[in-house]
């Protein structure tokens, strides 16, 4: 089903076709000013160079052919060259029951599916999730969903810190409380325990202490890092040790992903591509590509349009260790070869720009990945807090991600509890959705490159541009319907069921709701989930000034009724299928 404003761009390209001007100049754009028209086409401006005619003649002679157009029903020339246009209700009106006919109501999946690889998470193993991990998780997990709902072949990979020196700090840090664990001596040649000699709550306090050890001790942060080569040499006893880290962690990080309603299909780490990374590094070597320098080999990546510099990436340190360069271009290599990706997406914090761009740029010159393939790299902002700073829990520390989930909910049901007629069970459950939705809207709402400042009463409103808001409009909807059901004499019908003169708010309703298709591709070219949030929170404005100003229930025209019943119908449903993009859902009731 083509989108509503390709629809309309043919009928004017055609017009400037008919008066003799190029297809190309027909382009049409939504309105910048709604109060006058719904869409506007400023290509006269455009072909009036070319022609070298004035603009306002080559509108008004393709506003006149537009005049025999069914689909338009009101077409201006302003000067100095402005085509105002305004679409026709019946036709507006048929294309939204088209909608609610097709799957994906009118979206057209991509006729050639990618395969894309999603990089995004990025969790260290031993450390809990804290707020730092919050705007990779979310943001990465909507992309997933709004490339697969393209229609593309999507693979979203954790891809786990599970090989740097907070493996060493924490085996060192370890080392320092029990010594005498088998671990720890090479001779030992029996089995290991199978038991860790530690809990999640323990291991959660070695990582920090050993890492603020090693900033105040250089003995210490010496001996992590040399505990980190030996682990990454393959170590017998530390390797076992890792083992038992990751297998008390990643529980752990599964269940506080599944709290954000976050969902990987690869859980792979740095240590995966170990095995690759000698071969590696010796054919960059073999065949020119890394060369000596400073002990360490590096590979050039500057380029003559490059306006800075971009030092040269270093794929082995003068000591023998691989660095997360390393790792990421053996993952890469690995990538080729399990799934032949035609489009790769990054995520990470956009200090890890040059970063990445080093690892790119190594990838493409050696052959890893073939010109075809598009590998990007989404760099977003910071969250920060009300004094425009990091954002820090009170006592100036970093909030783990569950604390900062439950701070939401614990605000949320206050409110809900202020005047709700439901069980405290309940509430509580309906609490913790619309607290996902406050803190993913407010996160995903934002441009991902841009910080923003998380504001824990704004992000929890149930008024303004808020996910409660939005789940609140939802509710508000289902409640409509649940009461339609109970009532025989209601009847949905067709939206074009009858010729009649729309309200300025059903209309606007209606030009939002059939924008759909076009909103979900942009935000699938460029990787926009904000552009999802903009359209849902214009969406449910749009739907609540409607019903404030319309008597649904008690609508006397019974085939107006049912238009409107099918409407609000086609609304929730686009409503649903934007926030299972956004990674949340409405309850049944608020």
């Amino acid at each position: 089903m083509k989108k509503i404003i390709e629809l309309i761009a043919e009928e004017v390209k055609e017009a400037f076709a008919a008066c003799g001007y190029e297809e190309r100049f027909g382009m049409v754009s939504l309105s910048n000013r709604p109060d006058l028209c719904q869409y506007q086409c400023n290509g006269a401006m455009a072909a009036a160079k070319q022609y070298k005619k004035p603009p306002i003649e080559i509108a008004n002679a393709v506003v006149t052919k537009l005049s025999e157009s069914d689909i338009l029903s009101e077409v201006t020339a302003v000067m100095p060259g402005f085509i105002n246009i305004k679409v026709n209700t019946e036709f507006l009106a048929a294309y939204l029951q088209e909608m609610t006919e097709k799957e994906k109501y009118g979206f057209e999946e991509a006729e050639s599916p990618l395969t894309i690889v999603i990089d995004y998470g990025g969790p260290n193993v031993a450390k809990p999730l804290h707020i730092g991990h919050l705007r990779s998780a979310v943001i990465g997990e909507s992309i997933k969903r709004i490339c697969r709902f393209a229609g593309h072949n999507v693979i979203g990979d954790v891809h786990l810190g599970d090989l740097g020196l907070q493996m060493g700090l924490v085996m060192e840090g370890l080392r320092t409380t029990k010594p005498e664990l088998p671990y720890y001596d090479e001779n030992f040649r029996g089995e290991y325990p199978k038991e860790p000699p530690f809990t999640l709550a323990e291991l959660e306090q070695i990582y920090p202490a050993a890492s603020a050890r090693s900033k105040e001790d250089p003995e210490f942060k010496e001996r992590a890092q040399n505990t980190t080569l030996e682990f990454q040499l393959g170590r017998r006893g530390y390797v076992a040790l890792w083992h038992h880290i990751m297998n008390v962690s990643i529980p752990d990080l599964k269940k506080n992903y599944d709290n954000l309603d976050v969902h990987f299909d690869v859980w792979k780490g740095e240590s995966d591509v170990q095995p690759l990374i000698p071969d590696m590094v010796k054919d960059l070597i073999d065949r020119g590509l890394a060369y000596e320098s400073q002990g360490a080999m590096v590979v050039d990546v500057q380029e003559e349009t490059d306006s800075k510099e971009v030092p040269p990436c270093i794929v082995r340190k003068s000591n023998g260790a691989a660095l997360y360069a390393t790792s990421d271009l053996a993952t890469i290599l690995e990538r080729e070869k399990l799934y032949s990706p035609d489009r790769y997406i990054y995520l990470a914090d956009k200090r890890q720009e040059m970063h990445f761009t080093q690892v790119f740029r190594v990838a493409r010159k050696a052959g890893f990945v073939g010109p075809e393939t598009e590998i990007s790299f989404l760099g977003f902002g910071t969250m920060n807090g009300k004094d425009g700073k990091p954002f820090k829990t009170r006592d100036g520390g970093v909030m783990r991600l569950e604390r900062l989930i439950a701070d939401t909910t614990e605000e949320v049901l206050k409110k809900v509890s202020e005047n709700r007629e439901m069980s405290e069970a309940e509430a509580k459950e309906i609490s913790g959705m619309i607290g996902l939705a406050a803190i993913k809207y407010g996160d995903l709402s934002n441009q991902a490159t841009k910080d923003y400042i998380f504001d824990l009463e704004r992000f929890t409103s149930f008024e303004g541009n808020t996910g409660p808001y939005i789940l609140y409009t939802m509710v508000r909807i289902k409640s409509i319907l649940s009461r339609v059901s109970e009532l025989s004499e209601v009847k949905p019908v067709a939206i074009n069921a009858s010729v009649r003169e729309y309200g300025a708010d059903e209309l606007a309703l209606m030009l939002l709701a059939a924008r759909f298709s076009d909103v979900m591709e942009h935000a699938y070219e460029e990787t926009a989930p904000h552009k999802v949030c903009q359209y849902i929170y214009e969406l449910a404005d749009a739907f609540n000034g409607f019903y404030h100003n319309n008597k649904i229930i008690a609508e006397t025209d019974k085939v107006k009724q049912g238009e409107w019943i099918s409407m609000i119908t086609l609304v929730l449903h686009l409503l649903e299928v934007c926030t299972d993009l956004l990674g949340f859902a409405a309850p049944d009731r608020m």
